[in-house]
């Protein structure tokens, strides 16, 4: 892959500086598990997407979303982030506007033995800050932060990851609490251009009156070149599916170089 330039990489920071934040975030396009892989150091990804939810007291995502990942030394990426958050209430008007903002840094401190059972390892801290106005369901209200560890290994056309963190979420002002997040994921290379997989993940309840949620995503990555590549997927909530996930979705374009 060609590297970024530092005029590319500086025009896209300076537009990048919000990440859109739904109410159940996205974390590894397109799936809520993320993997511990960071871009290659001095090359990037961007992502233009669409992400919600939808439960029985309405519907909430990104539209659109954006997000730049740079390999800023080797082992390690800054992601930041921008678009516009929605939230249609089930006995309301539609809201419109920018959404939380999100900027993190994954770190892989174990690589992968690809010839033995050894796999790869990293943390992925990310910081959650209230740029969305929370009365119109656009943002939480307050800043979170989130400390999670990501393994994965790989076994020919098949990859597993997953693992999960803490998120430090409380604020009684708004009902908001700590809560734990968890999630794996198995996918396979299925042809040169196509991959598909699914995910499991479970939270603890993240606000004083809510519960426990559980949910599966399946979908995948198409390949057009190596540049382009379509991002999709799609899913439920398991345990109260109705309070927290009916169904939900993500789609995007992912350009990398």
């Amino acid at each position: 892959m060609a590297k970024c330039s530092t005029v590319v990489l500086c025009s896209a920071l300076s537009l990048m500086t919000f990440a859109v934040s739904a109410h159940n975030a996205v974390a590894g396009p397109p799936f809520r598990t993320d993997d511990p892989v960071p871009v290659d150091y001095k090359h990037y990804e961007f992502y233009s997407f669409t992400t919600g939810t939808h439960a029985a007291e309405g519907t909430d995502g990104a539209l659109p979303g954006f997000e730049l990942t740079y390999g800023l030394i080797p082992n390690g990426q800054l992601q930041v982030g921008g678009g516009a958050a929605f939230n249609r209430p089930s006995l309301g008007s539609m809201q419109w506007g920018l959404g939380d903002s999100e900027v993190s840094f994954k770190y892989r401190f174990i690589q992968e033995d690809t010839n033995g059972w050894r796999p790869q390892a990293s943390v992925f801290p990310s910081v959650e800050l209230p740029t969305g106005e929370q009365k119109r369901g656009l943002g939480a209200g307050h800043a979170s932060l989130f400390l999670p560890l990501w393994i994965q290994k790989s076994f020919g056309p098949w990859t597993t990851y997953g693992g999960g963190g803490y998120r430090f979420n409380q604020d009684a002002s708004v009902g908001d609490k700590d809560h734990w997040f968890v999630g794996w994921l198995l996918q396979r290379k299925l042809t040169q251009q196509l991959t598909l997989g699914g995910e499991i993940f479970h939270q603890t309840a993240d606000t004083v009156d809510g519960e426990d949620s559980s949910g599966f995503n399946l979908g995948g990555s198409y390949d057009f070149d190596a540049h382009n590549h379509l991002l999709f997927s799609a899913g439920r909530g398991l345990r109260n599916a109705a309070e927290n996930n009916l169904f939900s979705w993500y789609l995007g374009w992912e350009i990398t170089n």
